[in-house]
């Protein structure tokens, strides 16, 4: 080859974000029509970007000391004809104040980042409503994702993904290159059809912990109710003890554990019942059944949660010797201990046992903290996919495994250990096919592929 084209790239660059030669011009005009916070903290990071900023305002002298001196207030009508990009950063009941400017606007390119107070408030998007009252404009919907707060502290500080989303794809590309330099990350979510989705995503509230939330409560609730009749009604009911004061900190110690191990199984648990789909369909390309597909989709959030009380467990465990119960207990054995003349109340298998406990515990809580720290987006996303599938595959067995193990060794099997016993038990013969005999990968029973053999 020749020496020229050695030093070409390979592949070219196919995302949003471009190349420097196709990078908007420095000191290019924005407008901003509005001046509210979103407007104010927009039109701040727009001038720190090596932008031109013009304010559109319906009341420009007041409220020009709101915004950086580089940037020009002015009335709408005199800021609209100074650019060709206009941010419209007014709610959508007050889009029609702007119909007058309609034949100044045209053949311009708005950008809508309104939002809506519910999910599906209106039948059309804000984007779409505006698209109808200015049919000679470009609209694009892009920005509403991204709060006041990380425009005025920079991408660094905040989400860097900025979705876009218009019938041109000019114009999502001069919003996407607007986007890039002041440091976002552009995603195209393609035609305007789309405005409805990405308006309704900051309106959700944590819409994947719905149901490892309730799940979570509901087995704390079982394991809460179980231990306290175990613990305090029973012996109320039976010896005329009152132990009412193990609610707060020794019932809910109790059950923590229980809600963590229980909550462990179920993150290994569907993909052992997906393996044996698998296998017994002789196939990989077969559809999961619906309730397990979303199983498998939540487990992310069930593993954090599980972890989240094993976390809870271990400092509720360190807070038990601060208690004053604990202290009239010492206090009530050391005179036991003379009333009975007993010298040594030394046992050495107790010691060993609790010794052996507490380490392996502790052991086991880091190693769960790192399944959890990687599996947030920032970490695993510096992860390559060998990183990140040993450190999940192969601490998600030795993690648990070594509790399980710690609460074998100290305490009787409990229902919350069988169960999560059980549940590793069938993913460690799940995974024994596959070392004893290579398989190859099945696409149906008898049929091979359309591909052949030589197809991966």
């Amino acid at each position: 080859l020749p020496e020229g084209d050695m030093a070409k790239p390979l592949l070219g660059h196919r995302s949003m974000e471009g190349d420097p030669s196709t990078m908007p011009a420095a000191g290019r005009t924005i407008g901003v029509l509005g001046s509210g916070d979103f407007a104010r903290s927009l039109a701040i990071r727009l001038v720190c970007s090596g932008f031109k900023v013009v304010v559109g305002s319906r009341n420009p002298k007041r409220k020009a000391g709101l915004f950086p001196s580089a940037a020009e207030v002015t009335f709408q009508a005199e800021a609209v004809k100074k650019t060709d990009v206009i941010f419209v950063a007014v709610f959508r009941e007050h889009y029609s104040t702007l119909c007058d400017l309609a034949d100044v606007l045209a053949g311009k390119i708005l950008v809508d980042v309104s939002n809506n107070t519910e999910v599906n408030h209106h039948k059309e998007s804000n984007a779409e409503y505006l698209a109808s009252l200015f049919p000679a404009c470009t609209v694009v919907k892009g920005f509403n994702v991204v709060s006041a707060w990380t425009l005025q502290s920079g991408a660094r500080d905040g989400n860097k993904q900025v979705l876009i989303c218009s019938n041109n794809q000019e114009a999502k590309r001069t919003v996407a290159e607007i986007a890039q330099v002041m440091g976002f990350t552009p995603v195209d979510m393609g035609c305007m059809s789309s405005a409805c989705e990405i308006e309704n995503i900051p309106l959700r509230l944590l819409p994947a912990w719905k149901i490892p939330i309730l799940l979570a409560l509901g087995l704390f609730l079982c394991f809460f109710t179980y231990n306290l009749i175990r613990q305090v009604i029973h012996p109320y009911i039976r010896e005329q003890k009152n132990k009412l004061y193990k609610i707060p900190i020794e019932v809910v110690n109790t059950t923590l554990p229980c809600v963590a191990y229980v909550m462990l199984s179920l993150v290994y648990l569907p993909g052992v019942l997906a393996a044996c789909s698998q296998l017994y369909y002789g196939t990989k390309y077969r559809r999961f059944p619906d309730w397990l597909d979303q199983w498998l989709q939540h487990r992310k959030q069930i593993g954090l949660l599980s972890f989240f009380c094993a976390a809870l467990h271990a400092v509720y465990s360190l807070c038990l010797p601060m208690r004053r119960s604990h202290r009239y207990q010492l206090i009530e054995t050391a005179v036991k201990q003379v009333m009975w003349k007993k010298m040594n109340i030394w046992v050495e298998e107790e010691v060993w046992r609790m010794e052996i406990y507490i380490s392996v515990g502790i052991i086991a809580l880091g190693l769960l903290s790192l399944l959890a720290i990687t599996s947030l987006p920032s970490i695993a996303n510096s992860l390559n996919w060998r990183e990140f599938s040993f450190i999940q595959v192969k601490l998600t067995f030795s993690g648990p495994h070594t509790d399980h193990g710690g609460q074998r060794l100290t305490c009787h099997p409990s229902t919350s250990l069988l169960w999560h016993g059980n549940c590793k038990l069938c993913t460690g013969v799940k995974g024994k096919p596959c070392r004893s005999t290579p398989l190859r990968a099945p696409w149906s029973h008898g049929t091979p592929h359309p591909g052949g053999d030589t197809e991966r």
